[in-house]
């Protein structure tokens, strides 16, 4: 079985041979194809012609109870058909500027730019792999144990072929759900991937397009899905030709932190829009992957009818969605529990979930005790947060009086069911973010930190765990990349200069034993160490980690579905958090752990309840004895009485 995105832009291979290239460019005067690449001595050069008309940019109405049309005015799109051009071709665009300026870029649809963001593009046959997993139609959400990697940090080779080897065990472990950090490319060897300028090219230094084809193929042949983080609230800071040629591409009036705002919602933004819905359509039918995550949708500016990003669901629903089961994530500070909507059927109106950073700041609360800047808010009876984490998702939901960073903040979450919430602790963000990278493990006792993995693990919520938390790595996760000149020593001095409101980074000498981003050692500092697994204390750990999937896919899984929303009771004094979760079968789910500082007393499971999960607690007559740190999970066959 063979599988194609069909864009109205890039180079498109046609039916009978040749290829059709097409592109955006409002701000160019002319625009000249550039056949082969740097130094090749066949290149060939062609012009472009002017369009006229219109041009189909998605076969769906962007909103249904809208007459927006799915066609934009040809003004600015330049296409040239090439009948000796084919798979393999390497290709640029010379646009010629007003003022007779031209600039050389590669296309910002290429589907892969073997020579980096600023080389030439190639032409891919997307139809040529061969899937062997064909029949895959993915999993339902709630089955979802999700493991987050970086390519290029995740082994040695650090490439798409190098993750399927190591896939096996993960699977084995008890991981349903593979999501990888961007892999979109961008400038240079190594980075998050979260400054991507090509969002249809796989990162070059990863490996081809094949190659993470057959990754996602492999993957399926295990039964595990595979999602993939994108980014599209900004481009990277370098490579991004779109500027120099397309200025309809952004607002000026809009400022982000990384510039002017990508224009979802002016004059030109039909195309700027069908850019991205076409990026998820194409990462999700192309390379037949499971989901998306979106990075950063608070950071997303649209006064639009239909916001891009229900845009872009509707779109996966509509499409790949009607066949197989497809999953929109979602990062949003702003705790919008409204992207998180079932309907009265249960059916999804935007987003299956979101990444719950509330969840994640008070559990490292009460791992670390720290409470310097976003931890403050989670500070005072972190406790009492985590259980309201657990039984209602966020912590702060717009409450009056309620205050974060200085005002109201969030939605009412308690009506959503629990699947709505991806709940971790640690990700990428939360370990890179810090100034040296540590680990949960090497900052929290080991007691504790065993009482907040069942908490993570053996909830209904979905559980992520970051590469390398399953045996304690002891390598740090570091934020590195690979800039030039300039560009380099800004992010350098800017990285460090971001910890100076810390204490101990006041002092100009502290910030500069702040690893350099640019770094090469930073960068592999990263790598996993696998041969750490055969260590005892890592051993063990992943042993743990092992044994709580385990109970949670042979007890809990198969009664999550159909689990709704206002399911859940709780109540925390003295630190003792209790939380019930009536199941999507009637049964009732039951967590206690012990955060406080002396033991406390839990009644008995009794006849009517099965003991699940039962660390360092005690048994005495009818009642469990929970010290610090002891963990005691219960199923009960009460159809959710609380």
């Amino acid at each position: 079985m063979k599988y194609r995105h069909a864009m109205p832009f890039g180079a498109e291979p046609l039916p009978g041979g040749g290829v059709r290239f097409r592109l955006w460019a409002p701000g160019a005067a002319s625009v000249t194809l550039q056949l082969g690449g740097a130094g090749d001595a066949q290149a060939a050069s062609l012009p472009m012609q002017r369009m006229s008309g219109e041009v189909l940019l998605h076969g769906f109405a962007r909103d249904a109870s809208s007459a927006v049309s799915a066609r934009s005015v040809a003004e600015g799109w330049f296409e040239c058909i090439v009948p000796e051009a084919g798979a393999g071709t390497d290709y640029r665009y010379l646009v010629r500027r007003s003022g007779a300026e031209l600039v050389t870029v590669p296309d910002p649809a290429s589907r892969f730019n073997p020579w980096d963001v600023h080389g030439a593009s190639r032409v891919v046959d997307a139809s040529a792999y061969r899937w062997r997993n064909a029949g895959w139609r993915g999993r339902p959400w709630h089955e979802a144990v999700i493991y987050e990697l970086h390519v290029g940090a995740f082994t040695p080779a650090g490439t798409f072929e190098a993750v399927i080897q190591r896939l096996p065990e993960l699977a084995a472990l008890g991981i349903t759900a593979i999501e990888l950090m961007p892999v979109a490319a961008f400038v240079g060897a190594r980075g998050w991937g979260y400054d991507g300028v090509l969002p249809f090219a796989p990162h070059a230094a990863y490996g081809t397009p094949e190659a993470l084809k057959r990754l996602v193929d492999e993957a399926h042949g295990l039964g595990l899905m595979m999602l993939l983080d994108v980014v599209y609230n900004h481009f990277g800071p370098d490579g991004n030709y779109l500027h120099a040629y397309c200025p309809p591409f952004f607002d000026a009036a809009k400022a982000t932190p990384w510039g002017p705002a990508i224009n979802f919602d002016g004059l030109g933004s039909e195309a700027v829009r069908a850019f991205f819905v076409h990026n998820a359509l194409y990462w999700v039918e192309e390379y037949r992957l499971d989901g998306l995550r979106l990075d950063a949708v608070h950071a997303i500016d649209d006064d639009s009818p239909q916001h891009i990003v229900a845009e872009i669901a509707q779109a996966l629903r509509d499409g790949p969605g009607r066949e197989r089961a497809v999953h929109l994530v979602l990062e949003n500070d702003q705790n919008q529990a409204n992207l998180l909507a079932r309907n009265d059927d249960g059916a999804l109106c935007t987003a299956v979930a979101q990444w719950n950073d509330d969840f994640h700041h008070a559990a490292h609360v009460l791992a670390t005790g720290e409470s310097d800047g976003y931890y403050a808010a989670f500070a005072d009876e972190p406790a009492a947060k985590l259980a309201l984490a657990l039984a209602e998702g966020f912590v702060f939901q717009g409450r009056p009086g309620e205050l974060r960073h200085g005002r109201v903040h969030g939605e009412p979450s308690a009506h959503l069911p629990a699947s709505a919430f991806v709940a971790f602790l640690q990700n990428h963000d939360q370990i890179g973010n810090r100034a040296f990278g540590e680990r949960l493990h090497a900052l929290a006792a080991a007691p504790r930190l065993e009482a907040l993995t069942a908490c993570l693990l053996l909830s209904p919520h979905v559980p992520l765990l970051f590469m390398g938390e399953e045996f304690a790595a002891g390598t740090p996760f570091l934020y590195f990349c690979d800039f030039e000149t300039e560009l380099a020593a800004a992010v350098t001095s800017g990285r460090r200069r971001e910890f100076a409101r810390f204490a101990a980074f006041r002092g100009e000498a502290a910030r500069a034993r702040i690893p350099d981003p640019n770094a090469l050692a930073t960068f592999e500092a990263s790598r996993l160490r696998w041969e750490e697994c055969a260590e005892p204390a890592h051993a063990q750990r992943r042993a743990l980690v092992g044994e709580l999937l385990r109970l949670r896919h042979r007890h809990l899984t198969p009664r999550l579905a159909g689990l709704s929303g206002a399911s859940a009771a709780h109540r925390c004094e003295d630190g003792l958090l209790q939380v019930r979760w009536r199941l999507g079968d009637g049964s009732s789910w039951r967590l206690c752990a012990n955060f406080g500082d002396a033991p406390k007393q839990v009644a008995a499971t009794g006849g009517e309840g099965t003991v699940v999960y039962a660390s360092r607690a005690v048994r005495a007559a009818d009642a469990w004895l929970l010290p610090t740190d002891a963990v005691l999970v219960s199923l009960h066959d009460d159809h959710g009485r609380h």
